[in-house]
């Protein structure tokens, strides 16, 4: 592990030094992945990307970009753009970035199935706000909103997720 490593245990995640509460997928840990299984994968994934609702915080790192009202995730492995970014209107399943709660409100992606991803493997792995203490997510990382702010403004181009 290196220094600028964001390091997952089942109960907190650390970085610089700081631990911070998190949460996990409701299907635990797995080194199995599947769509829908609700398992964060273990593995070291690096940080590809990372979103935020303009209308809601200010920007929080300069690479960031802004989530728009149109903006989707597909889930859905029948789709050719499988595990990325799509726009509204969209025909197969997929999840809405620009949330009514403030759970994507800012999303860091890691490369969990990306760029080429395997039909059935699991989409996107995001870290992003949970939606209170001991609250399981569908398999991304989650952690209070002020601490993944304070993690947001602190990655670098070698910061990586490390679930070990």
């Amino acid at each position: 592990m290196k220094q600028l490593d964001l390091v997952l245990t089942p109960t907190y995640l650390r970085f610089m030094n700081r631990r911070f509460p998190c949460t996990i997928g409701r299907g635990g840990l797995t080194h199995r992945k599947q769509e829908g299984d609700g398992a964060t994968p273990y593995g070291t994934h690096r940080l590809v990307g990372m979103l935020y609702r303009p209308d809601r915080m200010a920007r929080p790192a300069d690479w960031a970009l802004p989530i728009g009202p149109s903006d989707l995730w597909s889930d859905d492995v029948r789709d050719e753009d499988y595990n990325m970014m799509v726009h509204a209107p969209h025909a197969y399943s997929h999840e809405r970035l620009r949330r009514a709660d403030p759970m994507y409100d800012l999303v860091i992606l890691t490369d969990w199935n990306w760029p080429y991803a395997v039909k059935g493997r699991g989409s996107a792995i995001f870290i992003h706000a949970w939606r209170g203490p001991g609250r399981p997510t569908a398999g991304c990382v989650a952690c209070r909103p002020d601490h993944l702010r304070w993690v947001a403004a602190r990655i670098r181009h070698q910061t990586r997720l490390v679930i070990a």
